[in-house]
């Protein structure tokens, strides 16, 4: 089990210590996220022409969460005209009863589910076991991290911050007998574990990546085709989607089905993507009698309206920011603490949550470099989101008051050249009582969280401020030995002349 994935520090700064100390899940990590960038790279690139359809995603989900109401009301009605019972959660707690009141009437004793994060965030598996209703993953890494007892620390790949071994020793446990590190001899085992456990469900469970709001339909994204399993083979489905799910038209699909693949997996397009607007008809060979769609809040439309946090909603959960993103490739998903993790849950879970406090250190989880901005295939800005999540923070009475008066310190020193410059020429005074081999290794006072990871370089001989006189000098004495003429046009072209020529 990984370090990060059983009882933890309660902040963010302690779960990724315990991550950064553990060498395997870091190796694990690394190794998949690199392989997901590069893969979306090479798709995108040979696509040619993606930063247009990035733009063309960004516009319908901007068009379409503008219009949520409007959208949802027209899904819902035509949802409801295919013979699929519709419902509404305001809540977690809501969305939970719904789905026990449906498989207390439907007298279930197993759900098969395919991989959903909604379920994953309202923590529905405890609740079905708590009525004695058996929930099993059918996908491929959630079941294996439900075989462990543990959260996804991906949104796309869930086990991640696994490798073979580790998960040959956990299917091991559950075969009772030793299994080998091959991937076909380990995905042969559950292949046959689950079908066993598809013809006995009686309810399938699924997520949704996309609702058409045109004809009432879900539409489901995967490459391991037991989603098809799951909405086809049990009598009853329920599909839990979040209220943004929403997309006007087939037409807006197509651009979707563009991007998701290509930043999730670096794939044109996923082995599955499946379309279902209803329960089976008396023509149909399969799929079930009974469907229900729960459509979840649980906080999301309190960015309704909130210039800074409405974009939020655009995401398509393909988790091209958790690729790209220097802080989760060091630490993975556990250390963040919730069910969104990398950027998109740094920003995700304290705006969902109504008690900021306890989710106030999560935005200082990353560098603001941007990167996920630049790898986000709909162009939501979260590392500006981070920022005003900082700043709220501050705002709020949350934030510390040594980092308050460091901000001040800074502020007056930065705002005053004189000032910087003094405290430059203290600071080479100072270091030499530290500085070895040209860094600071020194483990005291703000230097001992960012030294003991890495080194700090000391302050150059000469800085750039100096240099930079030494050029403005150097470049004035080449004027002086000019001929007239020549020097005459230099300082027209620089738009001033030496005044003292």
């Amino acid at each position: 089990m990984s370090a990060v994935s059983g009882k933890t520090p309660g902040t963010v700064k302690g779960r990724a210590e315990l991550a950064l100390n553990d060498e395997f899940l870091r190796k694990a990590v690394k190794f998949t996220t690199e392989r997901l960038r590069n893969g979306k790279k090479n798709a995108s690139t040979e696509h040619g022409n993606w930063e247009e359809w990035r733009e063309r995603g960004r516009q319908i989900r901007l068009h379409t969460i503008a219009h949520l109401d409007y959208y949802l009301n027209l899904f819902v009605e035509n949802a409801r005209a295919n013979g699929v019972h519709v419902h509404f959660a305001a809540t977690a707690e809501e969305a939970v009863k719904l789905s026990l009141d449906i498989a207390e009437h439907a007298d279930a004793k197993s759900v098969v589910k395919s991989k959903s994060m909604v379920t994953e965030e309202l923590h529905l598996n405890h609740a079905l076991e708590s009525i004695g209703v058996e929930a099993v993953e059918t996908d491929l890494g959630e079941y294996i991290i439900q075989l462990a007892g543990e959260m996804p620390s991906h949104i796309v790949i869930p086990a991640i911050h696994k490798n073979r071994y580790q998960i040959a020793e956990l299917l091991s446990k559950e075969a009772g007998y030793t299994l080998p590190p091959e991937t076909t001899a380990l995905a042969g085992f559950v292949r046959k574990k689950l079908r066993e456990k598809f013809l006995e469900a009686d309810i399938g469970m699924t997520g949704c990546n996309f609702a058409i709001a045109e004809t009432g339909s879900m539409v489901l994204f995967e490459n391991e085709g037991n989603a098809r399993m799951v909405s086809t083979v049990p009598k009853t489905q329920i599909t839990l989607m979040g209220m943004e799910r929403i997309i006007p038209s087939f037409e807006d699909l197509e651009v979707m089905a563009t991007l998701l693949p290509r930043s999730a997996t670096g794939q044109k397009l996923t082995m599955y993507m499946s379309g279902i607007s209803g329960p089976r008809r008396s023509e149909d060979a399969d799929g079930p009698d009974e469907m229900h769609i729960i459509i979840v809040d649980n906080g999301r439309s309190l960015q309704l309206g909130d210039p800074e946090f409405q974009e939020l909603l655009n995401c398509i959960r393909c988790g091209a920011c958790l690729n790209a993103c220097p802080v989760y490739r060091h630490i993975g998903g556990h250390a963040y603490g919730s069910t969104y993790s990398g950027p998109i849950g740094a920003v995700l879970t304290p705006s969902l949550n109504k008690n900021i406090a306890e989710w106030d250190d999560i935005a200082n989880a990353s560098s603001l470099c941007g990167a996920c901005y630049e790898a986000c295939p709909v162009k939501i800005p979260l590392h500006e989101m981070l920022v005003y999540l900082r700043r709220r923070k501050v705002e709020s009475g949350n934030g510390s008051k040594l980092e308050g008066v460091g901000m001040q310190g800074f502020a007056t020193v930065m705002g005053n050249s004189g000032r910087m410059g003094g405290l430059m020429r203290l600071g080479k005074l100072g270091q030499k009582l530290v500085v070895r081999d040209g860094y600071i290794r020194t483990k005291l006072g703000p230097l001992k969280g960012w030294n003991k990871y890495r080194v700090t370089p000391s302050l150059p001989k000469k800085s750039f401020r100096d240099n930079w006189a030494t050029l403005d000098q150097e470049l004035k004495s080449g004027l002086r030995e000019m001929d007239p003429e020549m020097r005459a046009r230099m300082e027209k072209l620089s738009g001033k002349k030496d005044s003292r020529h």
